[in-house]
């Protein structure tokens, strides 16, 4: 069951592909026009070329209180403050379009090293393109084959940027067409005193799932609160960051065969049309490459992480709503059933959100909390060295087991 309507609307890849198409063969530097490129594309896909509108002003009213109230009980779980720079968060709802925007804001570091590490390897195979920074096709014989092979000999260090960015504007576009909030995936923003929910995303699920829609805001808000305050220790987001940078430079290749199979289709707007609007047509077999340690280091944390928060969430709508029990089988029917737009954006950064890392995280918990409590789960985020590793997640017992062990002194877990 989707939660989005597939209703036939403008087509939000008409106006780019254009543009993409006039870039072709123009003079000029590429510069940061590939993150014009994701912007264009990831509002077009989000609000299907529609106007975005704006929320309605009692429904933010609504998520503030609901907020409120799930913060206390977010505090006493985890035995964290949940605070960004000395303040409490606030629980503020966006459409689909403005998510779009602050998501590419919020990745935009990441991404910015995705494409300079791409540039960089594609000047390292063609030294002789490495800074022109130009289209120009003057020096071709116009109009003819040796044009088209000048054109493709430069595709790699001009033409690529432009692709990679509409790569990320598909897979965030997607993403705010079916997330219910900023930490979707999670991956730390840059600090702020907000933290964003979908609304129409949130309505449509709980319309989707039958749960009533006030179960499910509370629900939104507790994970979202807990996710926020987790990403927010300053051990845990440092080393996700460290992880997401370790991986941009094992992924050149995965990037690289991507922007290849966009730059196939260059000359073919219907195909690229189609590659480009689905996020795992996008990405095809190459969702996670094997071999990527960073990637299992950081799916490690990631699995763990999100089954604590879903865990924290469960207890706060128990608490206040009296029962969680709908809105947690719809969640996990949406995770299973809806989750590929997440597993597109989390692929990006080198972590698998798949249906076996939910569970296995999930599993993990509870082997925790089994033998330790809450009171033992919760040392999960006290400390660098308790951050699970990938062996941690299949041996909740060993991972207990592990941080008892005095510490010397020597971290040798992370390779450091």
């Amino acid at each position: 069951m989707s939660i989005n309507d597939p209703n036939e609307s403008p087509d939000p890849f008409e106006g780019l592909l254009g543009d993409l198409l006039k870039v072709v063969g123009q003079s000029g530097p590429a510069g940061s026009m590939w993150f014009d490129a994701a912007r264009s594309l990831a509002v077009g896909v989000a609000t299907d070329g529609a106007a975005d509108g704006n929320p309605d002003p009692l429904e933010r009213i609504k998520f503030e209180e609901i907020s409120r109230a799930a913060e206390m009980h977010v505090s006493q779980l985890t035995g964290l403050e949940v605070v960004s720079h000395g303040k409490t968060p606030t629980i503020v709802p966006v459409r689909r379009g403005v998510f779009a925007q602050r998501t590419l804001d919020a990745y935009r570091p990441f991404f910015e090293d995705m494409v300079a590490a791409a540039e960089g390897a594609a000047n390292a195979t063609n030294p002789e393109l490495a800074g022109s920074g130009s289209l120009d096709l003057s020096v071709h014989d116009s109009g003819g084959p040796d044009a088209l092979e000048g054109l493709l000999g430069r595709f790699a260090t001009t033409i690529g940027p432009l692709l990679l960015g509409m790569q990320f504007g598909s897979v965030v576009g997607h993403l705010s067409q079916s997330a219910l909030g900023q930490f979707a995936i999670p991956v730390p923003w840059p600090p702020s005193e907000e933290i964003l929910v979908v609304s129409e995303n949130v309505t449509a699920f709980a319309n989707a799932w039958s749960v009533p829609h006030d179960e499910v805001m509370l629900w939104i808000c507790a994970r979202e609160i807990t996710m926020h305050t987790i990403l927010s220790v300053p051990h845990v987001g440092d080393r996700l960051r460290e992880l997401i940078q370790t991986g941009v430079l094992e992924s050149v290749e995965m990037q690289n065969e991507l922007t290849n199979r966009l730059g196939n289709k260059i000359g073919d707007p219907e195909s690229l049309q189609s590659l480009i609007s689905d996020p795992e047509s996008l990405f095809g077999d190459i969702f996670y490459p094997p071999g990527r340690t960073s990637s299992a280091a950081f799916t490690a944390i990631a699995s763990a992480l999100v089954g604590y928060v879903d865990h924290i969430a469960a207890s706060v709508t128990s608490s206040l709503a009296g029962s969680a029990s709908n809105v947690i089988e719809a969640w996990r029917r949406h995770l299973v059933d809806d989750s590929n737009s997440e597993r597109a954006a989390g692929a990006l950064f080198g972590v698998d959100l798949g249906r076996d890392q939910i569970e296995r995280g999930t599993a993990f918990v509870a082997g925790v909390i089994d033998r330790a409590g809450q009171d033992g789960l919760s040392r999960l985020w006290q400390s660098k060295r308790n951050l699970p590793t990938p062996a941690d997640v299949d041996a909740p017992g060993l991972w207990l087991a592990r941080i008892d062990l005095p510490d010397t002194g020597e971290d040798t877990l992370f390779g450091e």
